[in-house]
């Protein structure tokens, strides 16, 4: 398969995969009648435990990997921001807002992301990149106006979205430090360690939350862990290795343009599930769309070259 489709199919694959976790989160917390399961911490503590003891036996055996203290700290960075306090940043938001509207705010990655390049890592775009950029984030911002129409668990408030940006920040400076300090390690390895790094944190929340009681006496526990299941393995252990890999093959504004994406996706799977849609919001899925492409035509023609030349 040449480089160019790879890369734009796996884009697709993980807004698929992450468009879909919004809602995943939330059928871990309430079900479709609205009863609550796991709060949202435990949703969290939940998910983080699983993906991490199923990448335990890969993190374990790959410790030898790290070679240097700046590596470490480098995957021991991946691990918190990238995966562990996004986790309990969402669930937290989804709290206040429904989970199109969570799925757009996570459209801000891609800003923060050229902001920390830029400052940390001298990054330099090129007009067109900053051109495509400025009409993603046209998109977004007519998006997220548009969703003010979808409905909300409850009031929605400045906490919840501080909560769902911060995680994007998070994100931002997680996609930074494995572009320009973990290139060189297996994406594999880098996740696999970076859970490994989570898991006890994470099954210490789960005690402090009393998830555990929880799992014996709510009658719906079952049904909110095959949910957080499904989040935890396809949703996080997978999809962040192939994010990863995409990170290292590409750049970093090609690789959080799948954020995007999760918008578009995430509000079609609410509206499946009987959150509103509006012709405003179709509108502005395209105009994102249109800056994603544009913005990456550089990329594409670097991957290009690359592909003739081999």
């Amino acid at each position: 398969m040449k480089l160019e489709l790879k890369n734009w199919l796996t884009l697709i694959l993980l807004a698929i995969i992450w468009g879909s976790s919004f809602m995943l989160m939330r059928r871990g917390m309430f079900t479709l009648e609205g009863e609550t399961i796991f709060s949202n911490l435990q949703v969290g503590a939940i998910r983080m435990s699983i993906a991490g003891l199923f990448l335990l036996p890969v993190g374990l055996y790959h410790l030898n990997k790290i070679k240097n203290t700046k590596t470490f700290f480098s995957i021991l960075g991946v691990g918190f921001f990238g995966n562990f306090l996004p986790a309990f940043f969402f669930t937290y938001a989804q709290n206040g807002l429904s989970s199109g509207y969570t799925g757009m705010l996570n459209s801000f990655t891609p800003v923060f992301t050229i902001l920390l390049g830029s400052l940390f890592f001298k990054n330099r775009l090129t007009t067109i990149q900053l051109s495509g950029l400025m009409v993603s984030i046209i998109g977004v911002a007519l998006l997220i106006n548009a969703g003010n129409s979808i409905p909300t668990t409850k009031t929605s408030s400045w906490p919840h979205l501080t909560a769902a940006v911060s995680a994007t920040l998070c994100y931002a400076i997680s996609l930074n430090l494995i572009k320009y300090t973990l290139s060189d390690v297996n994406p594999l390895h880098t996740t696999a360690l970076a859970f490994t790094f989570t898991l006890l944190p994470a099954i210490g929340i789960a005690i402090k939350t009393n998830t555990f009681n929880t799992i014996q006496n709510n009658p719906h526990s079952l049904e909110g862990i095959f949910y957080i299941s499904i989040l935890a393995i396809i949703g996080t252990a997978f999809a962040v290795v192939l994010f990863n890999q995409l990170t290292v093959n590409t750049t970093t504004l090609f690789a959080s343009s799948v954020t995007y994406l999760i918008p578009i996706v995430a509000v079609i799977i609410g509206a499946v599930f009987g959150e509103a849609i509006s012709s405003g919001q179709v509108i502005s899925m395209v105009v994102v769309l249109l800056g994603i492409f544009i913005a990456n035509r550089k990329v594409i023609k670097r991957v290009q070259n690359i592909e003739e030349f081999n």
